[in-house]
């Protein structure tokens, strides 16, 4: 069994460390990470500038780009081989609901998803790293678990999972959930420069509007790991039938 781990806080980060160290004994782990904080880049990859891929003293290789740039990277000639297993985190903070567009942690799995690997992305819900033993053995516990109960399917999959902060012997059991939502963010921060220019800084995410039960919010408020499967299919697929019907109309033109 082999394993990619990558992650958006950086590889010193030590959510990632975390994460290796619960994982080198479970499979052949490798990790390819950012060199710096790459939080909220989601899926952006870098394609106006060279990406320079080092050691660190530890063995962990850093990129001077996206966690996006560091699996695809890895995938398409770095490793040299192709890993039976994207795993991406711990995040320092809850990556539900709405953040999962933004989120650098989901970005750097679903990357791994796209080219047909199945993925996982850790996060713990607050910021601070409280409790990261605790999370980290719940990583490897999932982990271990996927191992088990691999079928041989083909088709790959994709994971959101979300961590209380809390000690091992609080955390509950896994409840697989549907994403939540966030209400608008806070309004833009502005500030003046030393030169007198106005800066701009994104406003703070906005609190949950659906963290009813059965979202990832609730079981998580619960004390429950959240465990999400995601797709990346944007269609609407319950209006395509309504837009073909409406350009119809509007072109006089029926559907072809």
């Amino acid at each position: 069994m082999k394993i990619l781990i990558s992650n958006d806080d950086g590889y010193q980060a030590p959510g990632i460390v975390a994460l290796y160290e619960a994982l080198k004994d479970v499979a052949e782990v490798e990790v390819v990470a950012p060199e710096h904080n790459n939080s909220a880049k989601s899926n952006a990859l870098t394609l106006h500038s060279p990406l320079y891929v080092h050691r660190a003293a530890n063995g962990f290789r850093y990129v001077n780009g996206t966690p996006a740039d560091c699996v695809h990277i890895a995938l398409t000639g770095l490793l040299g081989y192709r890993p039976d297993l994207v795993v991406s985190g711990i995040n320092n903070g809850a990556n539900m609901g709405d953040d999962t567009i933004y989120s650098g942690t989901v970005g750097a799995a679903m990357e791994g998803y796209l080219f047909g690997i199945p993925a996982i992305a850790f996060s713990q819900t607050e910021k601070g790293w409280k409790h990261l033993d605790a999370a980290a053995a719940r990583a490897r516990e999932l982990v271990e678990q996927m191992i088990a109960h691999r079928t041989g399917d083909a088709q790959p999959w994709l994971l959101n999972v979300n961590i209380p902060c809390l000690p091992q012997a609080e955390l509950k059991s896994v409840k697989v959930c549907r994403l939540g939502r966030r209400h608008a963010a806070e309004p833009v921060i502005t500030q003046t420069s030393p030169r007198g220019e106005t800066m701009y800084w994104i406003g703070a995410a906005g609190p949950a509007m659906d963290e009813s039960e059965g979202t990832d919010f609730h079981a998580t408020a619960q004390g429950h790991v959240s465990v999400t499967p995601l797709k990346v299919d944007l269609s609407d697929h319950e209006r395509l039938g309504y837009w073909a019907q409406s350009m119809a109309q509007r072109t006089g033109k029926g559907p072809a």
